[in-house]
């Protein structure tokens, strides 16, 4: 079983420091068809430059997988990237670093979202505000200082992931097929849940069955067959042209906003 050591490591504690500062531009490429994706590439380049050094085979195989869809806590991010960093150091299998990343970031995002943006955030700007509604100077810097730290956090994160998968390597190899296994079922949850989220499909036309009475398509029909059939379906169906027919994903959105625009201006959305 082959672990990394000290010696073998190609990053250093500056590099990882380097990337948790980085991690800002996590979403300075956000969009609708790989949220963050673009942003998370552009702040694990540099150092995945360093890890491949002038193998661009491996480099591109790397950067391919790491703008595949992501949407994840800007804070916590950098707990991933120091993970996937460390797996790519040590040159694991490619299923294992992918399988890993789908499966946490949706996770993160809830822990990070929860933790610090509805609770220590708004917490402490509730504090803040009442300081700076008696007049006190207190409450700007309060508010200031509190998030500052929270940006600092970045750092303690990203070397915490780093390390983690430094240590966890050897557990990783040894139990890699199941860890990659049990990851891509828990990343087709996530994605499952996102669908279930972020996708939202109601009809609003009803059938007349007679008496002045009526069903309707979405309350009485859908919702009590299969809730959230539709935007399954049209998830699917989403899927299905973008890796069988291969159309573009930005001919898709528009074929979205039109056909939403339509359907609703005839009353059936």
């Amino acid at each position: 079983m082959i672990t990394m050591t000290e010696s073998s490591r190609k990053l250093t504690k500056k590099d990882i420091t380097k990337l948790a500062f980085r991690s800002v531009f996590l979403q300075s490429s956000f969009n609708y068809e790989r949220m963050q994706a673009g942003g998370w590439l552009f702040a694990m380049l540099p150092f995945l430059k360093k890890i491949h050094g002038d193998d661009k085979e491996k480099l591109s195989q790397s950067m391919t997988d790491n703008l595949e869809f992501i949407n994840t806590n800007p804070t916590l991010v950098g707990f991933l990237m120091g993970l996937v960093l460390s797996l790519e150091e040590n040159n694991e299998d490619r299923s294992l670093i992918k399988g890993l990343k789908v499966a946490l970031f949706g996770p993160l995002a809830g822990i990070g979202d929860a933790i610090f943006w509805f609770t220590i955030l708004p917490i402490v700007a509730g504090i803040s505000a009442s300081f700076a509604n008696e007049g006190s100077v207190l409450g700007p810097i309060i508010f200031l200082l509190c998030y500052c730290g929270v940006f600092a956090s970045r750092i303690i994160w990203t070397r915490l992931g780093y390390n983690v998968g430094v240590k966890a390597i050897g557990t990783l190899q040894e139990h890699s097929k199941a860890i990659s296994k049990s990851a891509t079922i828990l990343g087709v949850t996530v994605i499952g849940a996102l669908i279930a989220s972020y996708v939202h499909i109601n009809v609003v036309s009803t059938i007349a069955i007679g008496g002045g009475h009526s069903i309707g398509i979405q309350k009485d029909f859908f919702d009590k067959i299969l809730p959230n059939i539709l935007p399954f379906g049209y998830t699917f169906l989403m899927y299905f042209l973008l890796k069988k027919k291969n159309i573009n994903p930005t001919i898709l959105i528009l074929f979205t906003f039109v056909g939403a625009i339509i359907l609703s201006f005839m009353g059936i959305l």
